[in-house]
């Protein structure tokens, strides 16, 4: 078992190493990378990136996926866009309505998925479509957010000696850090990694497995909604064009994190290892003068493709295990 267990917290720790050697490498190649300013960077300007990530690894860690966070964010930037210059509603009242829609369009897609046994890449591909075809519904336009509380809330931040650790940092690692107590310390956790491990066995066992699996899904969609008010906040805009391939990435920032696509193995902690590589390696070409953008995409998929065979690995050493007597 304890060997086991070992193999488990394999994935954190080589993407942990995977960080530092990251990190490090840019640190002696270019000059200022190590620093404060940059490190608070990471956090703030990919905190929609991990805050959608924190919902998907409950996902994931259930043996689903979901398609549809890139859109659901979008339609939620333009949404409060909409209800605040449009129908002048205020702030305190739109951002909450928007997460109620997220988590109502999650939950249905749960719902769908437990219900009618549909596969998960089928119901949130479809959803994919729907969000980002309401989107443009809603309207077909950028739309700037100017209201005065928007603006003062989006200037939030903790100052950190010459930096400051803007509210949208915040709102991420507030997200990790309920997410992290939520997957380890709750029923609600346990019933996610027993689900992950074997659906059948938490059938089996008693668990509410539907409700369980409905509120993950809801969840999520909660989730892609805070990142989409997360990037109204950073953009002062909504936009139904946002977050095109956002799925992806934040997928990418998951698995590479250590969650296992299979479900029933990750961390929380994994995830936002993932998050900040992901962030590393788009930062760092900033330093360099006509870069290849392409190679950044090349980084990631190199690094996702490398963590999915440790996976595959890990699945099979599990598997191994578990049929010694």
């Amino acid at each position: 078992m304890k060997s086991l267990l070992r193999r488990q917290n394999l994935p954190i720790l080589v993407t942990a190493l995977v960080l530092v050697a990251l990190f490090g490498a840019f640190s002696l190649c270019f000059k200022n990378f190590f620093s404060l300013r940059v490190v608070v960077n990471l956090f703030m300007n990919n905190a929609h990136v991990g805050v959608i990530a924190v919902g998907l690894t409950f996902v994931i860690l259930s043996g689903g996926i979901d398609l549809s966070v890139g859109s659901v964010l979008a339609l939620t930037t333009i949404f409060i866009a909409i209800l605040i210059e449009r129908w002048h509603v205020h702030p305190l009242a739109a951002i909450p309505t928007a997460l109620a829609f997220g988590a109502l369009f999650g939950g249905a897609m749960g719902a769908l998925i437990q219900i009618y046994k549909l596969p998960p890449f089928l119901v949130t591909l479809a959803g994919m479509f729907l969000a980002r075809g309401l989107a443009f519904v809603v309207s077909a336009n950028e739309l700037a957010i100017r209201h005065p509380f928007y603006e003062t809330l989006a200037d939030l931040a903790i100052p950190l000696g010459k930096v400051r650790f803007g509210f949208t940092a915040c709102i991420f690692v507030g997200t990790l850090v309920v997410a992290a107590i939520v997957a380890r310390s709750t029923k609600f956790g346990r019933n996610v990694y027993a689900i992950g491990g074997s659906e059948t066995s938490a059938f089996m066992m008693g668990l509410p497995v539907a409700r369980t699996k409905i509120a993950i899904y809801a969840i999520s969609g909660f989730c892609a909604a805070l990142g989409g008010v997360v990037f109204t906040l950073q953009a002062r805009s909504g936009n139904p064009l946002n977050g095109q391939g956002l799925e992806l990435d934040a997928i990418a920032s998951v698995v590479i994190g250590g969650t296992l696509l299979t479900g029933g193995i990750g961390y929380i902690e994994g995830t936002l290892l993932g998050v900040l590589i992901y962030g590393t390696i788009l930062t760092a070409p900033d330093y360099l003068s006509g870069f290849d953008s392409s190679w950044q995409r090349i980084a990631i998929g190199g690094l996702l493709l490398t963590f999915i065979i440790l996976q595959r690995f890990l699945a099979r050493a599990a598997r191994g295990n578990f049929s010694r007597p």
